[in-house]
């Protein structure tokens, strides 16, 4: 199993990032997918969630109308648009596949002017 993230990086506030996660080694068309994100010293917290056929999603409340999770069970990525980002949002972000306890690198997500 691997989970690869991408697409971090330094961005002021109310900027955008879109995030990518490559998934491999298990059955990614039939997982169903999480983003997760992490400050030091703090738990790891769930931001959203996509079943296997991308028809529902489910979002915490901080990320609510402004996260949108996507997936493309073809090329076996998983997706994180973030908009209106905010300095609250910096954290290292990971992408999680539900039953499988593997977890990526993450990818840092910094929001700071």
């Amino acid at each position: 199993v691997q989970l690869v993230e991408s697409g971090g990086g330094l961005v002021q506030p109310g900027g955008s990032l879109r995030l990518s996660c490559a998934a491999s080694g298990f059955g990614f068309s039939w997982s169903i997918m999480s983003w997760y994100r992490q400050i030091p010293g703090k738990e790891r917290e769930l931001v959203a969630s996509i079943t296997h056929t991308g028809l529902s999603t489910n979002y915490a409340a901080s990320a609510k109308g402004r996260f949108t999770i996507s997936r493309d069970n073809a090329k076996n990525m998983l997706y994180l648009q973030m908009n209106s980002l905010q300095p609250e949002d910096t954290a290292r972000y990971y992408c999680s596949a539900q039953g499988l306890p593997h977890w990526g690198p993450g990818t840092q997500v910094t929001v700071s002017s």
